[in-house]
């Protein structure tokens, strides 16, 4: 054990001695390692410093061999490599710049040259000279790499004003440039692809409607590409297949542009399915047959389908028939009887079609000139030389009510001129004159004229006399026609004048009232005390404690803190007519009318003054008088008619003297009919225009609503809504009438208002006769004051002495009188 102790004892000692050599071994690799790394890094720098001064060596060699041959390509390429190495930009933009116009560029060179300058580019102005740098570069080599550069380049941009049509316009060019190249043409695509999904996601956030097809249609068809025209008709089509206009213009470029037989009768098809009772589709469908060979039973039977189409109106059966009859007679060749038979038995179908189902269903045939009865009777006489034949239809044409006519006289004369002879050219002029009444002048100058190149002397002599004759009977019934006309225009200046006088003497009668009224009240007064002696004193006392009594008090005592209004004292400034606008359908109990229509149309111009309208007791009467500075605030302000005010509609309406201009209307609605304005009615009362426009806009654009309100301003359940043309009005009447909102069936139409009744002018609303009372009075009246205003030699009073035949009084017999009497009974007294 004692070895062992000094054992460890002997060898704590030792290691304790190799752990410090091992620390000072370590310590002293560390140094030398640090000395070595700072060493290293000199060595780095040393190197660095060495291959810039190597490099810019290199540079200036390069640039000294150019200076000598300026066409060296490979010198250029070198230069430009070790100035983009070195990061010189200005020298390296200078160099690249002085290759570009010695040599065209590779795609390496430009693409590196591309990224550069975009890396470098900051603002918009930057980006327009990158936009000039890919412009010259696409017009060195066909490269679809500097291409697809360009366009994503471009869609950074497209923020900007226009920017997204630059985008189009610079994918467009890259198509046309490098679209079918084999293995990189396919990259242009997808990106144009790709963004057009990305602008469709962006912008179009629900189906566009039939005036966004519209617009995008007449772009393409302006562009010119059929088969972009084509798609873009078939979407619009297959949104909108009730609207007839859009399948004409759609038929009608197949028909002219392209011209290609399956897809023509295709979409014809389509169409008259869709829009049945559009005529002009079956027209245009039968032409459209005829031109691409079709064979005669189709195109009698789409002839015949046609006529079960349901038109709308008379007139598009006439025009059915006619195309269907000038395909017929197309294709009769007049040396055969078969098809001139099956033609004579269509005219023939034609007229009793017309006749019976026609006239059965409109009351009229549609065909009032008989124009299809005039083009038999002419292919009679040209082709079939059948005078006898087309002189018979012109009979049955005069006796259908056109013999008045001139037009209709001389086209028959026309007719026997060409293929008649004189005799009945003769014998038609002469019943011309006799029948003619809308121009029996011009008739007779043909016959006279035919008669100095074919008649003799007697013809000559018959023909003046029968002229002569006639213009004579024309003249007299014109005469009294001019003086019937004269006779009712000075019958309608009488009942002008007469209302005119009646309105001057209501209007002095008013004044002389209003004048008279204090006179009147004190004779009242005399007469009362008169009649009931002393108690008259009462009577006075409770009279003046009456007249006593403030304006506006009865408001006070109910508790109301405003100072009783006076009514306005207007004489020292007298109202501007043209400056002025009338505002009324106001609240009786409307807080401060001054300060809140002040407020209210000061956004129009400055208000010289607002007058409100207050009754003896100082209550407003709900209407009043708003001047302006400036006659142009009016316009203005009549844009604030129907504006809500308190809960009701406040009207405004131009400041007119109705006594100066009796025949002035305020209503600026039409009463005709609109036919790109459709009326619905069977609206919820809680209907907003925010909803109906919602509902509206779905079939066209809405650029107007008015929901019908009473004077109150709570809805009636109508409403007008204007859109932008009349193929619009006409879709939104067939998808909307009959739909349900909110429980509501609708009931759509287009509008057409009924005419205003207006009133007769010439008959007073009330006549003094009837303002008698309807049981019996007093001498006073019924007045508060207690006080007639009826003058004595007016009032009748029945007597109980008073007796009438057979012991029985008599009624008393009110009589009406006009102004003019009341008139001189007053100047009597």
């Amino acid at each position: 054990m004692a070895a062992t102790g000094n054992e460890e004892q002997t060898l704590l000692p030792d290691i304790e001695e190799e752990a410090e050599g091992m620390e000072r071994e370590m310590e002293s690799e560390e140094e030398e390692e640090g000395m070595g790394v700072e060493q290293s890094d000199e060595e780095d720098e040393e190197d660095t410093s060495e291959d810039e001064r190597e490099n810019e060596a290199e540079i200036q060699r390069l640039e000294e061999q150019l200076s000598i041959n300026v066409f060296d390509y490979n010198c250029h390429v070198d230069l430009i490599k070790l100035l983009r190495q070195e990061g010189k930009l200005h020298r390296l933009r200078k160099a690249r710049q002085k290759m570009s116009e010695l040599f065209p560029l590779t795609e390496e060179i430009w693409l590196d040259w591309l990224k550069d300058e975009i890396r470098l580019t900051e603002d918009e102005s930057g980006r327009e000279k990158v936009y000039e740098l890919f412009e010259r570069a696409v017009k060195d080599y066909v490269c679809p790499e500097i291409w697809l550069e360009y366009v994503q380049y471009s869609i950074g941009g497209m923020g900007a004003q226009g920017g997204i049509e630059r985008v189009r316009s610079i994918f467009e060019r890259a198509l046309t440039a490098v679209g079918l190249h084999m293995t990189k043409g396919a990259t242009i695509w997808e990106a144009y692809r790709e963004f057009e999904i990305v602008i469709l996601s962006t912008l179009v956030s629900e189906t566009p409607k039939l005036a966004e097809y519209q617009a995008y249609i007449d772009f393409e068809m302006k562009e010119g590409d059929p088969a972009r025209v084509q798609i873009i008709f078939e979407r619009a089509l297959a949104e909108n297949c009730l609207v007839p206009d859009l399948w004409i213009k759609y038929t009608t470029y197949l028909d002219r542009q392209l011209k290609i037989k399956d897809l023509v009768l295709s979409a014809y098809e389509r169409a008259v399915r869709n829009c049945p009772w559009t005529m002009g589709l079956w027209k245009s469908y039968i032409l459209a047959l005829e031109r691409h060979k079709a064979d005669h039973q189709t195109m009698t039977d789409v002839f015949e389908k046609a006529l079960n189409a349901g038109f709308i109106q008379a007139t598009d059966y006439v025009e059915i028939w006619q195309s269907y009859l000038d395909y017929l007679r197309r294709r009769v060749d007049f040396k055969w009887s078969r098809e001139l038979d099956e033609l004579r038995a269509a005219f023939a179908r034609s007229l009793d079609y017309l006749k019976q189902d026609v006239e059965e269903r409109f009351s009229e045939s549609g065909d009032l000139s008989c124009t299809i009865m005039q083009i038999w009777a002419r292919i009679e006489a040209l082709h079939c030389k059948n005078m006898q034949k087309a002189r018979e239809l012109w009979d049955s044409i005069m006796t259908k009510g056109n013999a008045k006519h001139a037009n209709m006289w001389l086209e028959y004369y026309n007719l026997e001129r060409s293929y008649g002879d004189a005799s009945h050219c003769r014998k038609a002029l002469h019943r011309a004159v006799q029948c003619t009444s809308d121009y029996p002048e011009h008739v007779c100058d043909v016959l006279l004229n035919f008669e100095r190149v074919e008649g003799s002397l007697e013809d000559w002599d018959a023909a003046v006399q029968k002229t002569e004759t006639k213009i004579n009977r024309v003249n007299e019934q014109r005469a009294r026609v001019a003086e019937k006309e004269a006779l009712q225009a000075r019958q309608e200046e009488d009942k002008a004048e007469n209302r005119r006088k009646a309105k001057a003497d209501k209007k002095g009668q008013k004044k002389s009232q209003k004048a008279n009224r204090t006179g009147d009240k004190r004779k009242a007064e005399d007469e009362y005390e008169e009649e009931w002696g002393e108690d008259a004193g009462m009577g006075e006392e409770l009279f003046k404690l009456c007249n006593s009594i403030p304006p506006g008090f009865r408001k006070n005592q109910q508790g109301s803190s405003e100072a009783p209004r006076q009514p306005q004292d207007v004489s020292k400034e007298p109202r501007k007519d043209e400056n002025s606008v009338f505002v009324s359908n106001l609240a009786f109990n409307l807080d401060d009318p001054d300060g809140k229509l002040r407020t209210l149309f000061q956004g129009c111009g400055t208000v010289q003054q607002v007058r409100p309208v207050f009754s003896m007791n100082g209550v407003f009467r709900g209407y009043c008088y708003v001047q302006f500075e400036d006659q142009l605030a009016v316009p203005e302000a009549l844009k604030l008619d129907r504006q809500e005010v308190d809960g009701r509609p406040m009207y405004v309406s131009p400041c007119v003297d109705k006594n100066k201009n009796p025949d002035f209307k305020v209503f600026k609605y039409k009463t005709a009919m609109e036919k790109h304005k459709i009326f619905i009615s069977g609206l919820p009362y809680t209907c907003t225009k925010e909803t109906l426009e919602d509902l509206c806009k779905q079939h066209g654009t809405v650029k107007a609503i008015r929901l019908v309100t009473n004077r109150s301003g709570k809805p009636k359940g109508l409403a007008y809504v204007e859109y932008e043309n009349e193929a619009q009005a006409s879709q939104a009447v067939l998808k909307l009438d009959g739909t349900m909102l909110e429980n509501f069936t609708l009931s759509v139409a287009i509008s057409n208002p009924p005419g205003r009744k207006m009133e007769d002018k010439g008959v007073p609303s009330r006549l003094l006769g009837a303002a008698m009372p309807r049981q019996p009075q007093g001498a006073r009246g019924k007045g508060r004051t207690q006080i007639s205003l009826l003058p004595r030699s007016l009032y009748r009073q029945s007597t109980p002495d008073a007796k009438a035949e057979n012991g029985t009084v008599s009624a008393p017999h009110t009589t009406s009188l006009s102004n003019e009497d009341f008139a001189r009974m007053l100047l009597k007294k």
